[in-house]
């Protein structure tokens, strides 16, 4: 199984492809798509979506990963994430892909073992995991790798669960 690891952003957003099969998962590549905030918002979208078709089309990912919109103070922002989750799901549907959402906890939580772990705690456990000899930089891509990885650990569960009521 491959997964496309989504930390969605209208400025940054991460992306990291993870390969493997339950807790066994190896690190393929990562990065991250760019687009500057002096760019009307609407083309701000596109060159996410356009960006993320090509790493789509490059890594031919089974299941596309993506972080759950979250509380934010400031609406705008909020607002602007939604889109960019919104245009990541649309494209994950439009590539037949797998869609799995895990909030920001939960990532953390499976990740690090802490829900309110900081951003350097995630990026060195990814390192650990991914068994890299640095911690993947910027830190939105070492959080779409960390999105990814949370995939295997809760998709692996879930498949020996349907497995076991299979035997009943």
């Amino acid at each position: 199984m491959k997964v496309l690891g989504i930390d969605p952003g209208s400025e940054t957003l991460g992306w990291g492809v993870v390969e493997g099969e339950n807790l066994k998962y190896k690190l393929i590549d990562f990065g991250t798509v760019k687009s500057s905030p002096k760019e009307k918002f609407s083309k701000r979208l596109l060159k996410v979506y356009l960006g993320v078709s090509e790493i789509i089309e490059k890594f031919q990912p089974d299941v596309i990963s993506i972080e759950e919109a979250f509380y934010a103070v400031n609406v705008n922002v909020a607002m602007k994430l939604g889109q960019v989750r919104g245009a990541m799901l649309l494209l994950g549907e439009l590539s037949n892909l797998e869609i799995a959402e895990y909030s920001p906890r939960l990532v953390k939580q499976t990740v690090v073992g802490y829900g309110n772990a900081e951003k350097h705690q995630v990026q060195e456990m990814v390192r650990l995991l991914l068994r890299l000899q640095k911690a993947p930089e910027p830190h939105d891509a070492a959080d779409a790798l960390a999105i990814a990885i949370c995939h295997f650990h809760h998709a692996g569960a879930q498949n020996r669960i349907n497995i076991a009521k299979l035997k009943k």
